[in-house]
């Protein structure tokens, strides 16, 4: 399960302040609830009355209304198997790894992919090892080359397999 807590960009605020946009009312209500402390099943919850559900987050999302704050994946230990081998890290090592890759992500996909992005950022969130961000290397990259070219994409792929621990 993932906890994710949202919180109001510039744009959003100046949107609950004057109805520059003049965005839905169902959408404005949740917009008003976003304040960077509950988590998103808790907005859920509060505005499920209103037909809301996790569209309308990625909706406030992709229009800029918010930004994701934090994440936690919840990590369930599950029992080992007597043939599974032992972990490479210790749990601390491997959750304090995730962390990072994950925030890294999250920092670089806005700033140099944008929009086109968002469905790159939402497997990130999907994601709950790091393991699954490594799959994400590839096609983040391709779409930073894409959107900033061959140097700036040489540089984040440097700055993340050290993270992945490529090198």
């Amino acid at each position: 399960m993932n906890t994710s807590i949202y919180d109001k960009t510039a744009k959003g605020r100046e949107e609950i302040a004057t109805r520059r946009d003049g965005l839905a009312p169902r959408l404005r209500s949740l917009l008003v609830l976003i304040d960077g402390r509950r988590t998103e099943e808790e907005l859920l919850r509060n505005v499920a009355g209103l037909g809301l559900t996790i569209a309308a987050v990625h909706e406030l999302l992709a229009g800029e209304y918010i930004v994701l704050s934090t994440s936690y994946a919840s990590m369930a230990e599950e029992p080992a198997e007597p043939s599974q081998p032992e972990p490479e890290q210790p749990a601390a090592e491997q959750v304090q790894q995730f962390q990072s890759v994950y925030q890294f992500y999250n920092q670089t996909i806005k700033s140099t992919i944008g929009l086109r992005g968002f469905t790159l950022q939402l497997k990130v969130e999907k994601a709950s090892s790091v393991d699954e961000l490594r799959q994400l290397r590839e096609p983040y990259l391709e779409a930073v080359q894409k959107a900033k070219g061959s140097d700036t994409a040489a540089a984040l792929a440097m700055q993340l397999d050290r993270l992945l621990g490529f090198y």
